[in-house]
């Protein structure tokens, strides 16, 4: 009698999960989609490139400089007093090295600002999603997933929402 009554009550919840699984409405958003798709995020691309394109020509330029510079100190060594070749190496490395720091100090502002950038299209895609799930009576929706359907896939939306 036992074995029955919970053979029976699990029948019986395990329709009832069924049929919340069921009526679950569920969208998925592919953020990667959106970080490279949407207006926002071309937007925010080119206002980089415009923000760090003068420090990229000026390093540009300095690297041509110490280049042609180190192809004249070649050529000259062989001519050079051991002094003056010391001194030329120095102020060769010295260059070398400020160059260095100069890149490395643009790509360390170019990726924070980047992350900012993205972080500001992030969150306005998240006030996004949240007025779709409300508009459409969504009850959970995803940010990536191993497969979705057509169906379920709400990303279009997001990116046409985020261009207005």
């Amino acid at each position: 009698m036992n074995k029955k009554w919970i053979f029976t009550s699990l029948c019986v919840l395990g329709m009832a999960a069924q049929t919340a699984i069921a009526d679950t409405k569920i969208g998925v958003v592919n953020p990667d989609r959106i970080l490279r798709e949407s207006a926002a995020a071309i937007e925010a691309q080119k206002k980089l490139e415009k923000e760090f394109s003068s420090r990229e020509k000026s390093l540009s330029i300095s690297a041509k400089t110490l280049k042609a510079d180190v192809e004249k100190f070649q050529k000259r060594a062989s001519k050079m007093n051991k002094t003056e070749r010391i001194a030329a190496e120095r102020k060769l490395a010295d260059s070398e090295r400020q160059l260095k720091r100069r890149e490395r100090e643009l790509r360390e502002d170019l990726n924070r600002r980047r992350n900012e950038e993205l972080q500001n299209i992030l969150m306005r895609s998240n006030d996004v999603i949240r007025a779709i799930a409300e508009e459409e009576k969504y009850d959970l929706i995803l940010q990536e997933a191993v497969y979705v359907g057509p169906n379920a896939d709400i990303t279009d939306k997001v990116i046409k929402r985020l261009g207005k």
